[in-house]
């Protein structure tokens, strides 16, 4: 049986096998805090790769130590995390899938030592640290770490590479009105509170000519905040500067009360899709062939994220195409157990 799900997709000449990707997720697994892969990477993304998922996307990775999440988060701020990078690109590649990174930079949910920095000198809440609002210099030391990136990745053998523009982050946090009170050019207008994001897409292009794409939170779950219209918007600009996909999450930028639900995100994606006309990812609360199936089948989105269910099951694809009525080809050592 044919299925919309297990078709291939093509983006700048790299094709994934099906429409299936890994969600980043951190795993906050460097404990020497030097943000270099472990064992522990190696088993995780490699095991999802033989479960036969398509694009396997890192979690949150660092383009400078105050950028991080936590202080056990992967890094790519130095040379040296290049090696165990490739290292993982490789492993990843052998057992069938397609590789992503996705850069990024905590702004001022960052929970790392020292001082922390964002577009203005506001707290997330009356628990995490006060940020530094950022000098211009500072910005402009930023967008050069995100362009060393991504020519890290580039290094490490990555097929795509994903900015992080979503959950209360850096980038999340320019821009949104919410976290972004400057009164120079990158402050005030949808232009320039867009501004930060288009530098540094701008930067990696210098370096990175494979397939870029940038995950938003298309909805900041609050009155004035965004919405997903105004990130049709803002997709439209990325498309102009060589963005492939719209990876489509919500919320974080301010605390609020979210209303969860099984896909309660893809209609978001499907508003930016159309109205932006570009290609989007759907993610949260996906949890079942049939429900991706019809995601894609609807052209509602392109491409399937998936998060908590390939923590709970590696082979999550085996059972979506089972649920589909579809077969796949399973990885040579477990087609004696691959029973269809």
């Amino acid at each position: 049986m044919s299925t919309a799900l297990f078709s291939p997709y093509t983006v700048k000449e790299v094709t994934l096998k099906n429409r299936i990707v890994m969600a980043p997720m951190c795993m906050y697994s460097c404990h020497e805090q030097d943000g270099i892969v472990t064992n522990f990477h190696k088993v995780h993304y490699a095991s999802r790769a033989a479960g036969q998922t398509g694009l396997i996307m890192l979690e949150a990775t660092s383009v400078t130590p105050q950028g991080r999440i936590s202080n056990e988060d992967l890094g790519i701020w130095s040379d040296e995390h290049i090696h165990g990078l490739k290292e993982l690109t490789d492993l990843i590649k052998e057992n069938g899938a397609k590789t992503a990174i996705q850069l990024g930079h905590a702004g001022r949910k960052s929970m790392t030592d020292g001082p922390i920095i964002a577009p203005s000198a506001i707290p997330f809440n009356e628990k995490m640290k006060q940020p530094e609002e950022m000098t211009t210099e500072q910005i402009r030391q930023t967008i050069a770490a995100f362009k060393d990136g991504a020519r890290r990745s580039k290094e490490a053998g990555f097929d795509m590479i994903e900015l992080h523009g979503a959950h209360g982050y850096l980038i999340n946090e320019f821009l949104s009105p919410l976290s972004n009170y400057r009164t120079d050019e990158y402050g005030g207008s949808n232009e320039n509170r867009y501004r930060f994001l288009k530098e540094v897409i701008d930067a990696v292009n210098e370096v990175w000519t494979g397939p870029l794409f940038v995950r938003v939170s298309a909805s900041d779950w609050h009155e004035e905040g965004l919405v997903p219209e105004d990130y049709a918007v803002y997709a439209k600009w990325m498309k102009q500067q060589g963005v492939d996909l719209i990876d489509v999450s919500s919320g974080a930028v301010v605390p609020a009360a979210i209303h969860v639900f099984p896909g309660y995100q893809v209609p978001m994606a499907e508003t930016i899709k159309h109205m932006g006309n570009i290609d989007t990812g759907a993610v949260g609360m996906i949890t079942s062939g049939l429900q991706a199936e019809e995601i894609l089948q609807n052209k509602r989105a392109d491409l399937i994220f998936i998060a908590r269910e390939l923590l709970r099951d590696p082979y999550w694809a085996r059972n979506a195409a089972l649920e589909l009525g579809t077969s796949i080809e399973p990885p040579e050592q477990y087609k004696r157990g691959w029973v269809f």
